[in-house]
């Protein structure tokens, strides 16, 4: 077998390189969509300090690199707080970050696109600052905001090939990996660009399946 030949082993690290980016994609995902609401809900109920506090740090997270965010969690944060971290985790806490931070700006927008006549509309017939929210707010919110969701989430399933830098086999780390033994960069690159590609038309395809539903049920051509 000659040096640079494809084997069957490497169909099986590309499976196990594929496998690490698309669960490190949704576990980031799931993680920063519960933090970026969870500060939209401090903007919303308007807790002082907090809200700005969460503001502040979206803000950072939003218009900063995330390569280089990743370093300095990787490289930063064990010496900062003198413990050990490994590649997944720092990826876990950087991708999970930067997600949040964008979730964050979605939803207060999404919300603040609910006009105030709808709220105080509900206020007036006795509805809790909660039950508006769940019941009026958050439908038509949810509406108007998945199609940035989308957009963003599409967005960082490719960041995350970012990942391989500090030392994560994800998918992007195998395509180093297999180029560097194969010598075949073209058809190495061609394989890892498409596998993100049909990765991303997919994530694209059940959002906007997701959006349609929303719409209808909070009677889109109405608001």
């Amino acid at each position: 077998m000659r040096y640079d030949a494809f084997t069957a082993h490497d169909l099986l690290l590309l499976l196990q390189g594929l496998g690490v980016s698309v669960a490190l994609f949704a576990a980031t995902t799931f993680i920063g969509l519960l933090i970026g609401l969870a500060w939209a809900l401090l903007r919303y109920y308007r807790v002082p300090v907090l809200a700005q506090i969460a503001a502040l740090v979206a803000e950072l997270l939003k218009n900063s690199p995330v390569l280089v965010q990743l370093f300095l969690v990787f490289f930063g944060l064990p010496v900062l707080l003198q413990t050990d971290l490994s590649p997944v985790e720092a990826a876990l806490i950087t991708l999970s970050g930067n997600t949040a931070a964008f979730v964050y700006v979605i939803a207060v927008s999404a919300i603040e696109s609910v006009g105030r006549e709808q709220v105080e509309t509900a206020r007036v017939f006795g509805l809790t600052r909660w039950q508006t929210l769940r019941r009026v707010v958050a439908p038509q919110a949810a509406a108007f905001g998945f199609g940035p969701l989308t957009g963003l989430l599409v967005n960082q399933l490719q960041v995350t090939s970012l990942i391989s830098v500090i030392g994560v086999v994800d998918l992007t780390k195998v395509g180093a990996i297999l180029n560097l033994r194969t010598l075949k960069p073209f058809i190495v690159w061609t394989v890892i660009g498409l596998l993100y590609y049909l990765m991303a038309r997919l994530v694209a395809g059940v959002c906007a399946r997701r959006e349609a539903r929303l719409r209808a049920h909070s009677q889109w051509k109405g608001v």
